[in-house]
């Protein structure tokens, strides 16, 4: 039997994992974990992949958003809901912007692990181990806390599972419905803070009439296809939730329908792009500012090596101050490989800066210059801008500095929730995409002129 290499990982230099309390507890959460049914299917991994390649070729755009990490206290319906939301308030406006579908994809049901720049946390004199996820260990700064527990890979399974049957629920049964979805924008248009927004609210508005006025009512308008992605990190998570697809006998991993490699795991000769290579699922991969055309084209060879569109997404994640230099070399090489990757913009993780008060954050308006950047570099190139990827929260919370509420540092102290990174709130994430609406009306324009 064709075991696909899958376990080749093991030989391999493996990044940012954690080092468990116990081998027993490990062995035991991971039997379990390969006994669980998946928590996507083979089939929809196929679909996705189908509408990824639209989205490479210029025909669609995607929207990925979600939380920074996702945290087991806060996969509760409400929260879920108001992720939800703010992702289909946003693919609305895109949608308008770029007249293309826009594929919808949350950062959720599996968002529990993170890299670390250190594996271990010194505060006061006491050193514990680093907070990883909730997958691997708790927030709170105390040693039963921050064991490292295997146990929690089944309690992030668990919760993935419940949060991937709400978003069913959600996106199947009315919540999503366009019409509704554009009633909630106008909310937004209607604050005088948002009001040079509001010619493209009336345009949607226009559209959405026209068709009632048509007489059209189909399962389109009351329904949405609504995808899950997270950082592939962990490979005792992983690893047993990769399971042979029984109609075509290759390898997925179950865990979510797309799979990002980070900035701190793509090694070329390493365990993640090795591991990831195998399976069929559509991958990511994040790249920042020090990566070069050689490394493009050996990612691309080693993760795309029959140039299958929908197969790669590349990610840049640059920052505002350097995209403009350093992206268009990437993109040449792509051509060079003869290779089709998706583009997509990752906009928040380039641009962090520590506040003076000492919070994380961002400025609004440089994850926007970094956007608009992306977009530039694109049209100058002839190339699709095809999609961005951002950590937002549906949630009122003060997390990135500026937007049309003008948060402050001080209000930084009042509203800030994350465990990990900032996330644009629901209005931030808003302005964002009517923001960009304008950037794809622009690049429409570019490409019929």
């Amino acid at each position: 039997m064709n075991d696909f290499g899958l376990d080749n990982y093991l030989k391999l230099d493996a990044k940012q994992q954690p080092t468990w309390y116990s081998q027993e507890a490990l062995a035991e959460a991971r039997s379990s974990l390969s006994k669980q049914p998946p928590l996507v299917f083979a089939g929809e991994v196929d679909t996705l992949r189908s509408r990824l390649a639209e989205a490479a070729s210029g025909n669609a755009f995607l929207l990925q958003g979600g939380d920074c990490a996702e945290t087991f206290a806060d996969a509760t319906a409400d929260r879920i809901r108001n992720r939800i939301k703010t992702v289909l308030q946003m693919a609305v406006v895109l949608m308008y912007g770029s007249s293309l579908p826009v594929i919808k994809m949350g950062r959720m049901a599996g968002q529990f692990a993170k890299p670390r720049s250190s594996d271990f946390e010194t505060r006061e004199g006491v050193t514990l181990p680093a907070y990883r996820g909730d997958a691997v260990n708790g927030y709170e700064f105390t040693e039963q806390s921050r064991t490292n527990d295997p146990a929690r890979l089944l309690q992030a399974y668990n919760t993935s599972a419940s949060t991937l049957n709400l978003i069913r629920a959600f996106t199947t049964g009315g919540f999503a419905d366009l019409r509704q979805v554009h009633a909630w924008n106008k909310g937004f248009t209607d604050n005088p803070a948002n009001k040079k927004y509001e010619s493209i609210a009336a345009d949607i508005d226009r559209a959405m009439k026209f068709m009632q006025a048509c007489g059209v009512d189909s399962n389109e308008l009351r329904a949405t296809e609504f995808f899950v992605s997270h950082e592939g990190l962990l490979f005792d998570y992983e690893r047993p939730l990769t399971r042979i697809d029984s109609r075509t006998n290759l390898p997925y991993v179950t865990s979510g329908h797309f799979i990002w490699i980070g900035e701190r795991t793509r090694q070329l000769d390493g365990a993640h792009v090795d591991f990831f290579s195998r399976v069929r699922n559509p991958l990511g991969v994040k790249l920042g500012p020090t990566t070069t055309k050689e490394d493009v084209l050996r990612l691309i060879d080693k993760l795309d090596p029959e140039r299958e569109p929908g197969r790669l997404t590349l990610i840049s994640r640059m920052g505002a101050g350097k995209i403009r230099n350093e992206l268009p070399k990437l993109i040449e090489a792509a051509k060079e490989s003869g290779s089709t990757p998706l583009w997509i913009t990752d906009p928040m993780h380039g641009n962090g800066i520590t506040t003076k008060n000492g919070y994380k954050s961002r400025r609004f308006d440089d994850v926007m210059d970094e956007v608009m950047g992306f977009f530039e570099v694109h049209r100058a190139m002839g190339t699709h801008p095809g999609g961005l990827h951002v950590e937002l929260t549906g949630d009122d919370v003060a997390e990135c500095l500026g937007g049309s509420e003008m948060i402050d540092e001080s209000t930084l102290e009042e509203r800030y929730e994350s465990v990990c990174d900032p996330r644009l709130n629901h209005m931030q994430s808003l302005e964002l995409a009517f923001l960009v609406a304008e950037q794809l009306v622009q690049s429409a324009r570019s490409t019929q002129a």
